[in-house]
């Protein structure tokens, strides 16, 4: 397969980009839906449950753009054993694991 073929396949494909898309429609819905939670005064266990599906929808978006990510990052070396590639998509992962939170209880590294 030549190199930009692979890119294209993992890089902006628009189905890809149109999951996204739709899933962060569905979170912003979610967001409303917290505001007049809120505004109408619920119970806050509801509203901290809500709040809870929310930042994990957000999570699952953000691990499905840092895996097409690494991709990109592997692919643009053109080949997959290069260090500078795995350093840069490294890189770009710690950058969002590092505003990931850790669940109740669970103790950080």
């Amino acid at each position: 397969m030549v190199m930009s073929e692979a890119k294209e396949q993992v890089g902006r494909n628009v189905g890809d980009v149109d999951k996204v898309v739709n899933r962060l429609k569905r979170i912003e819905g979610q967001v409303r839906g917290l505001q007049r939670m809120v505004a109408d005064d619920e119970h806050c266990e509801d509203i901290l449950t809500q709040l809870s599906a929310t930042r994990a929808a957000l999570d699952r978006v953000g691990i499905f753009l840092i895996t097409h990510k690494v991709r990109e990052c592997l692919l643009d070396e053109g080949d997959a054993s290069s260090e500078a590639a795995v350093q840069r998509a490294l890189e770009t992962f710690q950058k969002y694991a590092q505003h990931l939170q850790a669940p109740p209880g669970a103790e950080r590294p």
